[in-house]
Order: structure tokens, then C-alpha cells, then sequence
């Protein structure tokens, strides 16, 4: 087959003149392509006769692998030469003083609630979540709180203004998460074990309330749960959240309308030295209210009161976090005040898990 030389010559003169991988390709393309120069001769082959064909094949072949193999070099040349610019241009100076650390800091109601997410999450509990403001129904009706119940009043429930004209009861800043039990259950069914954490409102403000403030609670529906499960899953938390393991919890009976029977639950604690230390000493200090689901609850959210029962409990997450870390006043929590911050905030990266650890 005449013209093969030549054909070499001229490629390999074009591989070796192209300064970049978009000329490689396209010497690629015109020469070993669907449609170059050294195929179209291949398909010539079928042409040829048998004796033409045996001198004809190898040397097609030869050339296509050396072109191959020239134009694979001459890529890699290029891209080495690619990447030494880049080095080159990319370089950094180890020698300069590191960039300074970042003022910001994780919020401690955002770390605690993070902390309680992740050992219920290890209990197997799931993260529900609900509306701010909520309707009289889901606040109140549906939690088996009566029309005459005190936390209904204005003095305590922040209730949003209605248009004129309107013919249903005034929508309320959510005095709790309870809404979302009813919620859940309405929508997913049971059984459930749910977490609701979130901001809630009420109208109170001194060292220890603020009108808004974070809580968090739980709830588990099934056929066969008691107030030993409630027991065992309550004093689980307190272990892993205080990391101490001779926790000690004190049920002391009390009433919820959501809830019979109610029990508040305090923790064994001591005050020595002005100093509170959890899981020692002679006193106790309250820190949730807990009980079985009442049945007008269950019923309201759909469910056969007959067949499921559970418990349910709530705690202020700025509550305990006061206790963990030690912070004195409730109200510093909302002042933004950048000391602070600095002081109790959590570093970026410090997530809290079961493995790594929740406390730190």
C-alpha cells in the first residue's frame, strides 16, 4: 500500500508539534478517528486481494500502533508539563504564620440538643418535629387540657390576634412540644418512639424562665409499654447525658392532664460548698415531669386507647444544660452577649455521638 511513509512522516511531526491535549485530540481524531486517514485505509483491506492484503495488514497495523503510541507519549508529556505549572503556580508558603482560629462558637442550646438527639437516637427514637404556632386544638384540646385550665389563660399563654370576623378560637405561640405527639401519631401512626425537640413560649421571665425557652420531649406507643420502660429510658438519658453511671432518679406522683398516672422525677444531687454535683449527696432537684399517656390523648390522635398505651415525658433543654455546663442564669442564653459565647460555646467539630462521646 503506497503513501504509508509519508502518512507516518506527517503525523508524527503533528504529534510532536502539538502544545496541548486539545491538539493531541484532534491529530488523534484526523489520523486513528472513525473517519481518519489510517482507518478509511483499513477498510480498504476488504478490497484488496489475499496476496495484497498480507503486506498491506501488518503495515497498517504498525503504523496505527505507533501512532498510538506516539500520540499516548506526547499526552503524558503535556499533562506532566500541565501539572509542574500548576505546582508552580499553586505553591504556599508553610513558612507564614496559619490563619487565625475562628471566633465563632456552637451555641450551647444547639450542642445539648444535638447531645439529647444522639442518645435517643441510640435508643432507637426518631426526630419529629411541628409547627411554633399551633391552633387551641393541638395546644390544648387534644392534650385533655380543660377550657378552665389555668396554663389557658393570658397570663401565661401568648395568644395570636384574630381578624375581624373570625369564628374560631385565637391561634397560640405553643406553650410545649406536646403538639407534636399528636401530630405524629395522626400522621405516622403507631408504634412510634419519637423525640420533639423546640422552641416553645410562655409568659414568664425571671433567672430561671424566659418567655422563650427550648424543651424537648418523648414519647413511646405500644402495646405492652409500662412505667418500668419509662423508668429504664429516663435514668439510660441521665447516665449518658451526665455521664455518670450511679444516677439515681426519684418518681414522686404528681397530675398532667396529658398524662395518668403523672409523675414528676427528680435526680439525687448534692449542694456542698455552694457546688452542685448529680449523682451524690442527700438532695434531690426536679428536673422533668413524665407519665402514662392518657387515653383522652391517644384517642384524640387516632389511636385505640383499648389496644396501645405509653409514656411520655418533657424536659427544658436549657434546663439541663445549665446543669451540665455550669451556667448560672437562664436569661444569658438570649443576650448575645460575645464573652459569653466564647466561654460556653462548643467548637465547630465538637459533635456529639454515643461512640465519640457526649460530653466534652
Amino acid at each position: 500500500m503506497d503513501g504509508l511513509d509519508a502518512l507516518k512522516t506527517r503525523y508524527l511531526a503533528e504529534i510532536a508539534d502539538a502544545s496541548d491535549e486539545a491538539a493531541i485530540e484532534a491529530v488523534r481524531l484526523a489520523a486513528l478517528g472513525k473517519k481518519g486517514e489510517v482507518s478509511l485505509k483499513m477498510r480498504e483491506l476488504g478490497k484488496m486481494s489475499p496476496e495484497e492484503r498480507q503486506f498491506a495488514g501488518p503495515a497498517l497495523n504498525a503504523l496505527k500502533a505507533e501512532l498510538g503510541d506516539a500520540l499516548s507519549a506526547r499526552k503524558q508529556v503535556l499533562g506532566d508539563a500541565a501539572l509542574e505549572a500548576r505546582l508552580a503556580s499553586e505553591w504556599l508558603d508553610v513558612t507564614l504564620s496559619p490563619r487565625p482560629r475562628a471566633q465563632g462558637t456552637i451555641h450551647p442550646i444547639s450542642q445539648v440538643t444535638e447531645e439529647v438527639i444522639a442518645i435517643f437516637a441510640d435508643l432507637g427514637y426518631s426526630v419529629a418535629e411541628g409547627p411554633q404556632i399551633e391552633t387551641d386544638y393541638y395546644n390544648f384540646d387534644a392534650l385533655n387540657i380543660a377550657s378552665h385550665h389555668p396554663a389557658r389563660q393570658e397570663m401565661d399563654t401568648f395568644y395570636m390576634s384574630l381578624p375581624k370576623g373570625a369564628n374560631r378560637p385565637p391561634h397560640v405561640l405553643r406553650t410545649h412540644t406536646s403538639p407534636v405527639q399528636i401530630r405524629h401519631m395522626e400522621k405516622h401512626g403507631v408504634p412510634c418512639r419519637v423525640i420533639a425537640p423546640g422552641r416553645v413560649y410562655r409568659a414568664d421571665y425571671d433567672q430561671t424562665h424566659t418567655p422563650m425557652f427550648h424543651q424537648y420531649e418523648g414519647l413511646a406507643i405500644d402495646k405492652d409499654i409500662s412505667m418500668a420502660n419509662l423508668k429504664w429510658t429516663l435514668e439510660e438519658f441521665c447516665r449518658a447525658f451526665f455521664n455518670i453511671d450511679n444516677i439515681e432518679l426519684r418518681f414522686r406522683a404528681s397530675h398532667f392532664p396529658f398524662t395518668e398516672p403523672s409523675a414528676e422525677v427528680d435526680i439525687r444531687c448534692s449542694w456542698d460548698g455552694g457546688q452542685l454535683k448529680i449523682g451524690e449527696g442527700d438532695d434531690w432537684m426536679e428536673i422533668l415531669g413524665s407519665g402514662m399517656v392518657h387515653p383522652k390523648v391517644l384517642s384524640a390522635a387516632g389511636v385505640d386507647p383499648k389496644e396501645y398505651q405509653g409514656f411520655a415525658f418533657g424536659m427544658g433543654i436549657d434546663r439541663i444544660a445549665m446543669l451540665k455546663y455550669g451556667i448560672p442564669d437562664l436569661r444569658a442564653f438570649f443576650d448575645s452577649d460575645l464573652r459569653w459565647l466564647r466561654h460556653y460555646g462548643f467548637a465547630a467539630l465538637d459533635k456529639p455521638t454515643i461512640h465519640g462521646g457526649i460530653a466534652r
